[in-house]
Order: C-alpha cells, then sequence, then structure tokens
C-alpha cells in the first residue's frame, strides 16, 4: 500500500510564475545562469543561487543561509504565495515530441524504509548528507522525486477529466516547453486519489534517489522535532508508460596504453564487430553497442549465451560494458569518480560524441541501447543496483514551481 498526501504548497503568482520557475541549477552553462540572474529579478535561480558572483568564496553553511534568507524575502515580496489549505496537483509538461502528466504529493518515508517505494540506483553519501544539511538549513524542497506507478486505466480517466477544468498556469518557457498546472483541492478528489494509491502495491524512483535519500537521513535526525512535513517528501507521480528512459552515453580519453589494433582484438574475444565508417550508428537492440574509434563507428554485438545462472545485473547492458570493456580492457574502475571516462544522454545526437572525440578531448566514445521500465522495475523489486550513469530519464520539474516547506 503506497501512502500519498496533499499538502500546503508554496508556488509563484500566476503572473510571474513564467520568470520565476526555471531549469535545474546544473542544467545551465556558467555563462546563461549569470545572464538569467543578471536580467531576471524574478527566476528562482536568485533563491538556490543567492549572491552568485561570490559563491565560491563563501561556505557551505552561509550558503545555505543565504538561499534561506533569499526564499523568505521572495515570499515576503509575494512572489511566491502560500495555499490556504493542503492540496494535490495536476502537472503537464509539453514539448514538441513529448508530454507528460502527473500528480504532484507527498509520499511516505516509512514507504522508502519499507521497501514500498523501490530504488534501482545507488547513492553517495556525502551527497546525501549535503542534500539532507541543505534541507535542514534551508527547510525546503522545490525538486521532487520522480516516481512511476503501474499504469491505470481509472487514474487516467481522472487526469482526462481534471484537464478540462481551467488550470491555474499555463505558460511557455524559453527552452520551448509548455507547462500546465491544475489544483486538486476539493476533498472528494483528494480522497479518492488517496485510496486509490493505497490500493498500488509499490511505487517505483525513476528519478531522485539522492533527494529521497536525504529526506530519509533528515526524518531520522530531527523527527524528534515533531514536524509532521519530515514524514513525507515532495514527489512527482507518473505512469510508468509515460516516462521517458534516456541511456547515458561513455566517453573515455584514452586506450589504457592499447593500441587501436590490440583494443579491437581484445574486444573480439566477446563482441562481433562490424565497421560502419561513417554511419553515426545507434544500437538498435539490448546486447548492442555502438563505438566511435579514430574516425569511425563499428557496431558492437555481444556474444551472450542463454544461460540460468547469469544474474539480471550481469545481463544489463551498462554492466556488460563495464565487465567486458571498461573494467579489463580500459582500466576504469570507479565509474562516478574516474576522471578518465566522461557520459552524455542520449537525448543528445551521436554526431556530438564524434565531434568531442575528433577535436582530442577523448580517446573513444561507447554508444548503449537504453533500458526499459519493465528491466529498472526488475531490477529494483530484486534489490539489485544499476550501475551508475544507466539511465537519464525524463520528465524534469521546474525549479520554484512548487514548493514543499519542510
Amino acid at each position: 500500500m503506497a501512502k500519498i498526501i496533499p499538502f500546503k504548497a508554496v508556488r509563484p503568482t500566476a503572473d510571474k510564475v513564467a520568470l520565476v520557475t526555471c531549469r535545474t541549477y546544473d542544467d545551465y552553462s556558467s555563462a546563461e545562469l549569470a545572464a538569467w540572474l543578471s536580467f531576471n529579478p524574478y527566476s528562482f535561480l536568485h533563491v538556490i543561487n543567492p549572491a552568485y558572483v561570490y559563491s565560491q568564496k563563501i561556505t557551505l553553511d552561509k550558503r545555505f543561509k543565504g538561499v534561506a534568507h533569499k526564499y523568505q524575502d521572495f515570499k515576503s515580496d509575494e512572489i511566491l504565495i502560500e495555499e490556504d489549505k493542503a492540496v494535490f496537483y495536476l502537472y503537464e509538461i509539453q514539448s514538441k515530441n513529448q508530454k507528460f502528466t502527473g500528480i504532484i504529493a507527498g509520499t511516505s518515508v516509512i514507504d522508502y524504509q519499507n521497501n514500498v517505494i523501490k530504488k534501482h540506483e545507488d547513492t553517495l553519501q556525502y551527497r546525501v548528507e549535503l542534500f539532507k544539511d541543505y534541507l535542514h538549513q534551508t527547510h525546503f524542497n522545490t525538486e521532487p522525486v520522480l516516481i512511476t506507478y503501474p499504469d491505470s486505466t481509472e487514474i487516467n480517466t481522472f487526469i482526462a477529466l481534471r484537464k478540462q477544468s481551467k488550470p491555474i498556469y499555463d505558460f511557455s518557457t524559453t527552452n520551448k516547453e509548455r507547462h500546465i498546472l491544475w489544483k486538486i483541492d476539493t476533498q472528494s478528489e483528494i480522497d479518492w486519489l488517496t485510496e486509490h494509491f493505497e490500493k498500488i502495491p509499490n511505487l517505483y524512483i525513476a528519478d531522485g534517489h539522492h533527494r529521497s535519500a536525504s529526506a530519509e537521513l533528515l526524518f531520522q535526525e530531527d523527527q524528534h522535532l515533531g514536524n509532521p512535513n519530515l514524514n513525507f517528501f515532495m514527489s512527482f507521480l507518473i505512469a510508468e508508460s509515460n516516462v521517458k528512459i534516456y541511456e547515458f552515453n561513455r566517453l573515455i580519453r584514452d586506450l589504457n596504453g592499447l593500441s587501436k589494433e590490440v583494443f579491437i582484438q581484445k574486444l573480439a574475444e566477446n563482441f562481433i564487430i562490424k565497421v560502419k565508417d561513417q554511419e553515426l550508428w545507434k544500437p538498435q537492440n539490448k546486447f548492442e553497442f555502438g563505438m566511435y574509434l579514430e574516425g569511425r563507428f563499428y557496431a558492437l554485438f555481444y556474444k551472450h549465451e542463454s544461460n540460468s545462472d547469469t544474474s539480471l545485473l550481469e545481463n544489463l547492458d551498462a554492466q556488460i560494458l563495464y565487465d567486458k570493456v571498461l573494467h579489463p580492457l580500459l582500466g576504469i574502475e570507479d565509474l562516478r569518480n574516474d576522471e578518465r571516462i566522461d557520459y552524455i544522454s542520449g537525448k543528445q545526437s551521436v554526431s556530438v560524441i564524434k565531434d568531442l572525440i575528433d577535436e582530442g578531448e577523448f580517446e573513444v566514445g561507447f554508444m548503449l541501447y537504453p533500458s526499459d521500465i519493465n528491466e529498472i522495475k526488475t531490477l529494483a523489486d530484486n534489490n539489485l543496483i544499476m550501475p551508475p550513469k544507466s539511465t537519464y530519464i525524463e520528465p524534469k520539474f521546474r525549479s520554484g514551481l512548487v514548493v514543499y516547506e519542510l
């Protein structure tokens, strides 16, 4: 049984919402960040990056306190307003090729601890503790955990009917997305959604493993304070068929001392190799890999055999690449921290990988076939953890759109 709750959110005034909301902080280049902060006084970037000119010169403690103060300034200036009562939201993101629709709600830390909310990625403890400290100091979060639920005809019907009503927001952004938000505030609707989610045995984290782990750590440390908001964390709940899963492709700076000829010879022990020359080739199926090396594309077909002893994790493409290539041949051990490896999401064209290698920054690139939601769920159900940077999942939430206070 999955427990969700409405919450008393803080959000921008309708006339300023397009100016306030922003992409996640890490999504901006330095030049973009400086431009938005210089020319848009309403941007939520001012809250999450206060005194940005001096941000490298102050301690984290002062920085977090600055975030808290700037957030309160936005509330005092009535850029942000607080709901009169606890509500759910229905949120839709439309781009040229995609439409994502889901429910914004509070999800239970206890469900997370009891594995009702399931995980498929590992977390770095220092990042969990850092964001926990951020939450402790600022007392708010505006980036929900992306959680999937099994497709439901009843919920789909509810959403379709609810979308016929007038939204509280309907605005477009400079990255050519349209964002629409409806408030779900009648008691009958709140009760219906709450009861329906109680019938769902498990929810699955798609994106936001560090945020959910930080919420749990904060709950463990501060629950004695009696703040009921610590019992939940904000989530964007979306049907599993509605998420878009991309791969993370790998870029390696060198061949670990191997010549091209020796490297390809060693690859042939585990892969059937076909030269694709200048064709921008991407894998079309599981157990296929693309490679770009010294001006040529290659298709690599893994010589896998049906074997009941092979674990679910060993059959994961990202794990195969690590076990058969990155670790034994290229000497990559730590996928998170090794400076010789970098990642680029499958949203970007293969030509970007080609250009980076042709420019000399990297020696070889590998393209993977994306995992699907069933593979992710099966791993989570078996308490297995995917390798770092295995998936890039959309949708991505706008910072400052809805705020969960602690």
